[in-house]
């Protein structure tokens, strides 16, 4: 859930892990705040959804499920995307 700090709205990491697994049912998802300002994430996102689609259109689909969040509380989100055999090939 947002949040109100000062005039600065914030998500927890685990809204946003909440969110994308609401979009993304089947994905593995680990996020952290990078800087501990609510603001700027990382984020590993793991999901078959990801099959035969390129960076760009795998990112939209985070983006996609983050809605508002990305013009709002989230001012940076740093994205690793990768299907589950890409994953288990690291």
């Amino acid at each position: 859930m947002c949040y109100k700090l000062g005039r600065k709205m914030a998500i927890s990491p685990e809204d946003i892990r909440a969110r994308i697994r609401a979009a993304l049912p089947d994905a593995e998802v680990a996020v952290s705040d990078t800087t501990g300002g609510g603001d700027h994430f990382a984020a590993t996102v793991v999901s078959a959804a990801f099959v035969g689609k390129g960076p760009v259109d795998r990112h939209r689909l985070v983006y996609a499920a983050l809605g508002d969040a990305m013009r709002g509380p989230i001012h940076a989100l740093a994205l690793e995307t990768s299907t589950p055999e890409e994953y288990q090939r690291r």
